[in-house]
């Protein structure tokens, strides 16, 4: 499994992205076809930032105002793969639903919506999908601090779209000083949030495959102003008790097809499927589908969320470890009014104690039937023997 991994440590944006990515080894005549064809031939030059060898993109565009669709347009008029025009369009989506969260509205795109931004979105796009890698973590961004001017006035760091852009997305932030500026832009924020599949696996080890470094416009001394980007691949192997948990939000799926989706994804193979009520966007009621999957089955499950509850979206993160206890099944003779069975009972064993024990449903329900009594009192009766047979020892 290889997955791209961004370490924006000392920020992010759409320049800065399509650097680190094209000096991992992204397609660079993909790359600067499609930026060509929104501003013409970008300028890509090795520099150094404080010792660090990195690449620095410039796109040599001249400031214009655009509305979303104007840039949607231009965007969807690009010399690039349907896929990356696809994935631009969405980043765009992700700041207008930003500018109209703070403004209210989206009568023009001001820096956002500059040949530059459009430019490095198409880029980065291409750049990102050209790798084929499995996924996308990124590590905490940091954000900087003090005020920068635009063209709706003076504004703190790190800007409010930018803040906006992050709470949608949920991707880990950090703040900076005064004296650090403006560290992600929009832009920035937009595309990272849009490349990450999931938070990083935890402590598992990986080998590093190649690392690259994109370069920011300033060079400031003592700190390297770059974006480091790695490629990591994992084992296949799954480590004991490794899950792939898969979330998405849903609220236009009634609960028969929530229902059947269940269904579906246990038989599946999917080792626990639950719906968690929530509020969406716009106040709409709806529910948080959470999948647990074997490690490795993520993508397979996650296909079938997207076509039966039709989400756009699936959030992945892979290679989550689960506390597993030892279960195993036990059969038990009890006798509840007068007549004994044999009845199946799931024990749970932790250190060599039994930690748990549950009747098994089936074998409850069709004695309660039978015997005509609350199906819960039974179920407690063929516990209480399952203690005092099994008792604390495995």
């Amino acid at each position: 499994m290889r997955l791209l991994l961004f370490d924006p440590f000392r920020g992010a944006a759409g320049d800065m992205i399509t650097g680190a990515l094209l000096h991992l080894g992204a397609d660079r005549e993909a790359t600067t076809a499609a930026m060509a064809s929104v501003v013409g031939e970008p300028g890509i030059s090795l520099v150094e930032r404080v010792g660090i060898s990195s690449i620095l993109v410039s796109t040599h565009a001249t400031p214009v105002k655009r509305t979303f669709q104007e840039v949607i347009r231009r965007v969807e008029g690009a010399k690039a793969p349907d896929a990356a025009i696809a994935m631009a369009v969405r980043v765009f989506a992700r700041i207008e639903r930003a500018e109209r969260e703070i403004h209210g509205h989206t009568d023009h795109f001001h820096e956002v919506g500059a040949d530059d931004a459009v430019a490095e979105v198409v880029g980065a796009c291409t750049a990102y999908l050209s790798l084929g890698v499995d996924g996308c973590i990124v590590l905490p961004v940091l954000l900087g601090g003090g005020s920068i001017t635009g063209s709706h006035g003076t504004y703190p760091v790190p800007a409010p779209a930018t803040l906006a852009i992050f709470r949608e997305s949920g991707l880990p932030i950090r703040f900076g000083t005064v004296e650090d500026g403006e560290l992600c832009t929009p832009t920035g924020a937009a595309l990272l949030s849009e490349f990450s599949s999931g938070h990083h696996p935890g402590n598992r080890a990986c080998s590093v495959l190649c690392t690259g470094y994109g370069a920011g416009t300033r060079n400031p001394p003592g700190v390297p102003n770059v974006l480091r980007a790695m490629m990591v691949a994992y084992a296949d192997a799954a480590e004991p008790g490794d899950v792939d948990l898969l979330e998405t939000n849903v609220d236009d799926v009634s609960g028969e097809i929530l229902a059947y989706t269940f269904a579906r994804l246990l038989a599946e193979g999917a080792y626990d499927v639950s719906a968690l009520p929530c509020t969406m966007k716009k106040g709409r009621p709806g529910h948080l589908v959470r999948v647990i999957a074997a490690s490795g089955d993520g993508e397979r499950l996650a296909a079938v969320m997207a076509e039966e509850l039709g989400t756009l979206g699936v959030r992945s993160v892979l290679a989550v470890h689960r506390f597993v206890a030892e279960r195993s099944i036990r059969t038990i003779p009890v006798t509840i009014m007068g007549e004994e069975r044999h009845v199946r009972v799931k024990c749970g064993v932790l250190h060599g104690k039994v930690i748990a024990l549950k009747a098994e449903h089936e074998d409850v329900s069709t004695w309660a039937q039978d015997l005509r009594v609350p199906a819960r009192t039974v179920a407690r009766m063929i516990e209480s023997q399952a203690w005092t047979d099994l008792g604390k020892s495995a």
